[in-house]
């Protein structure tokens, strides 16, 4: 997720400007086992936008491949967004006392989750806990390359993270490069997108 905003930064808008104006956060995709940059969305910090993101990852995956497993930060957000795209509907068992329960969106056994949580003090990691959102430990590790003494891991998509704000000057901080719009900022990562996918050297 990367930081930015449109001509404005919140503190600074002001009664009457467009309602784009303001920060403006990205939320990336990465394809770990190869690098490929798959997916982003522009907007905010909201479960509404982790949807947008996940909706976008579904709509370029294959229908005969397997969901792919899923890692980022803590963020509850992405945990929602991924229940709202690929979670199915359940209905609990009535238990024959007051009204039938209403269906609820459950994760498939297939879906795979799996959070890190870094715990800071000063702004300073001190402790990292890994903890595994949806499906059965040891299946996360396996899918992940890893086995049960492996560790879950980010790096990949905070690298990109780090390349982006590197490579695009609309998201250096205090800079007077902002995007004007939040269409041509979106234009702008779909331009670095297909330039780190087809043409950036890739040191694997």
């Amino acid at each position: 997720m990367k930081y930015g905003h449109i001509l404005k930064k919140n503190k600074n808008v002001e009664e009457g400007d467009p309602e784009e104006y303001g920060d403006v956060y990205s939320l990336t995709a990465i394809k770990t086992d190869t690098r490929l940059f798959i997916a982003h969305h522009e907007g905010g910090r909201t479960t509404k936008d982790a949807i947008g993101l996940f909706q976008d990852v579904e709509h370029r995956r294959d229908p005969d491949s397997p969901i792919p497993v899923f890692t980022s930060d803590d963020w509850d957000p992405f945990e929602e967004g991924l229940l709202a795209v690929y979670g199915v509907l359940e209905t609990p068992p009535y238990k024959g006392i007051g009204r039938k329960p209403l269906p609820v969106l459950v994760p498939p056994p297939d879906l795979k989750y799996a959070q890190v949580c870094k715990k800071r003090e000063k702004n300073q990691v001190v402790a990292t806990v890994q903890r595994v959102v949806f499906g059965n430990t040891d299946d996360v590790l396996e899918a992940l390359g890893t086995n049960s003494e492996g560790k879950i891991s980010t790096s990949y998509v905070e690298r990109i993270n780090l390349t982006i704000r590197n490579s695009l000057a609309r998201f250096i901080r205090k800079g007077t490069n902002c995007s004007k719009s939040i269409v041509m900022h979106s234009r702008a990562i779909d331009f670095f997108q297909t330039w780190y996918n087809f043409i950036m050297l890739q040191l694997c």
